[in-house]
């Protein structure tokens, strides 16, 4: 029985995609992530999207997570991501301070290039020139945490120097990967990414191993790894559940996937969930799909998030107890955390 022996810790992560109002959608995801921690989770995510609704919902990362820190006391809370980019990374900087000093240290900085080019264009950007534009800014973010002077010369307030060492860059290309290594940051993984053209049936471990051989051959002599999975990953009680919520969520995401570069995939189900790079199923399913993908041999952190199944919120939270208490176990996750009585 195949065992993760890298696996460290296991994370949840959230897109805000429930098919409620914004209020709720927030109200919603502010539970899963209290779900997430009464289970003994070690880290919880949540991703920026400015505009588009249907990609995830939340423009404003910091202000969500600092909300979220006032109802958990433990559970590890990271952006995946921020787009970088699209902020002024001063701004980045002392939000990112100010939330870590107001959750006792638990915040964790991911960023990232990303971004639809139409949210560009409204922030009166050229996204052909996101990748410059991330590099000068993360330059600025790191110099603002570690208390160096800035332009005009005045220094960040608060400091907050263990920051620029819980930094994460996000990628789907192996120049990304190294970027990050030649940092000594983490590298976080997508759950899905497209298929080059050369390759349309390639599995994800294949795209995503050269990623990280990279980033490990770029990482600086002494310098310990940090690389995170995010998987799509839904668990219910039995399978007939399960496929009947995948079948909705997969149909509904669809048009939204295809914009994001992807091939057509075929109608069935079953051709979905591969397309998808999903893992559904009863635990015993799950466990066993996800064993089969060899990226998760070399990840210190496997981050699920429930995306693009996106079942009712009610589905979601019994899927975080699941994945905590079947799955992530037999996977060679370990809880760390003492066990609390989950909430009914």
């Amino acid at each position: 029985m195949k065992r993760f022996a890298n696996l460290k810790r296991l994370g949840f992560f959230t897109r805000l995609l429930d098919e409620a109002p914004p209020a709720e959608r927030y109200r919603f995801a502010a539970e899963q992530i209290v779900r997430a921690e009464q289970a003994g989770l070690d880290s919880a995510w949540i991703a920026q999207h400015h505009f588009h609704e249907r990609e995830g919902g939340l423009p404003s990362p910091f202000t969500f997570l600092g909300y979220v820190a006032a109802q958990t006391s433990r559970i590890r809370l990271g952006t995946g991501i921020v787009t970088l980019p699209l902020e002024n990374p001063v701004r980045v900087a002392e939000d990112a301070a100010v939330l870590d000093l107001l959750c006792s240290g638990r915040f964790e900085l991911g960023v990232g290039t990303g971004g639809n080019p139409s949210a560009f264009a409204a922030f009166g950007l050229d996204s052909a020139l996101r990748n410059e534009i991330f590099a000068r800014n993360l330059e600025v973010v790191r110099i603002a945490l570690v208390g160096k002077p800035l332009d005009g010369g005045d220094t960040l307030y608060p400091q907050r120097p263990e920051l620029d060492k819980r930094i994460w860059q996000a990628t789907f290309s192996v120049a990304g990967g190294a970027r990050a290594g030649k940092a000594g940051d983490g590298l976080l993984l997508s759950r899905t990414q497209p298929r080059p053209k050369e390759a349309p049936r390639a599995t994800l471990a294949e795209i995503q191993n050269p990623i990280i051989d990279a980033y490990l051959a770029a990482l600086p002599p002494g310098c310990e790894p940090r690389i995170m999975a995010s998987r799509s990953v839904f668990v219910a009680d039995d399978h007939r559940e399960a496929m009947r919520l995948a079948d909705i969520g997969l149909r509904r995401a669809l048009p939204q996937f295809m914009k994001g570069g992807h091939a057509k995939p075929g109608e069935t189900l079953e051709e979905m969930i591969t397309a998808f790079d999903t893992h559904v199923g009863a635990a015993d399913e799950v466990i066993a799909s996800l064993r089969t993908d060899a990226t998760l041999e070399r990840v210190t952190d496997l981050v699920f998030q429930a995306h693009s199944v996106d079942a009712p919120h009610p589905h979601i939270l019994r899927s975080i107890e699941l994945v905590a208490d079947k799955v992530a176990p037999a996977l060679g996750w370990t809880r760390t955390a003492p066990d609390v009585a989950l909430a009914g």
